[in-house]
């Protein structure tokens, strides 16, 4: 049996929802995890989600910032957040899903961008960027987390060379800079995580997610950076099959969201 999830920062879930029905019409994810909601968990477009075929839904939502929310055909237990470094920001949510035999931990992240200046001395954003990856790395240490998980959503960095349109140039711009990156690096490889996106899509080849609304043609100029992730410990990424970037839906609308979905197949 086949089971298909996808992550998307949609960028506020009530100005694009028609895009999220759209997506879940045209690629039927049996999961759709979805960053930067941007509502409070009653302004939550649930109804309409539970009509689209999404009944099972985790939410953890905030006032005009931030919030994660994961929607599912199947049923999801164990719902919880973890308030990452106490800032009082919805920034995860967790959930269970019975995949088969497999009972499947499914971690929803959103990583906070870091604001402008690549230096915590001076950039409290970017301090707490710094320390909610040391949190999720001590928290990730935990034995717990060494089968039946994953975890995914926008982590606000673009790890490696190929993961943006131009390494030397974005060397010192906040989601490429040494620090943040190795930050990342070591957060994948203490846990024994798989980067399932490029377990399929090689690091050889130019891959992205979000694309800047600076830009006056994104697709001509394409200037992008892969933001947004699928990790899976190593009994669910033995389960893998495949991984789509749909890169089109940064183009859908007037007012697309910056990120585009990621979606991965377990089988």
């Amino acid at each position: 049996m086949a089971l298909t999830i996808a992550t998307w920062n949609i960028n506020s879930v009530r100005l694009r929802r028609p895009l999220v029905e759209e997506f879940l019409q045209r690629y039927q994810p049996d999961i759709l995890c979805l960053q930067e909601i941007k509502c409070q968990n009653e302004q939550f477009p649930a109804r309409e989600f539970a009509a689209a075929g999404y009944p099972h839904q985790a939410v953890n939502g905030q006032k005009a910032y931030h919030g994660v929310a994961t929607l599912s055909r199947l049923p999801l237990t164990d719902v919880a957040h973890k308030d990452l470094c106490n800032a009082g920001h919805a920034r995860h949510v967790s959930c269970r899903v019975q995949y088969g035999d497999t009972p499947l931990e499914i971690h929803n992240f959103y990583v906070p961008a870091g604001g402008d200046v690549p230096d915590p001395s001076v950039n409290d954003k970017f301090r707490h960027k710094l320390d909610f990856l040391d949190e999720m790395k001590a928290w990730f240490a935990d034995p717990e987390f060494s089968s039946g998980k994953i975890i995914l959503g926008d982590f606000n960095i673009a790890p490696h060379e190929n993961d943006v349109w131009s390494h030397k140039q974005l060397l010192k711009v906040v989601s490429h800079t040494p620090i943040e990156t190795e930050k990342l690096d070591q957060l994948l490889t203490s846990g024994n995580w798989t980067d399932l996106v490029r377990a399929h899509i090689p690091h050889e080849k130019k891959l992205y997610s979000w694309w800047s609304y600076r830009a006056r043609d994104w697709s001509l100029s394409d200037k992008g950076r892969r933001l947004d992730h699928v990790w899976a410990t190593p009994d669910i990424a033995r389960m893998s099959r495949s991984c789509d970037v749909v890169r089109a839906a940064r183009g859908w609308g007037e007012k697309p969201s910056d990120h585009v979905p990621v979606i991965v197949t377990l089988d």
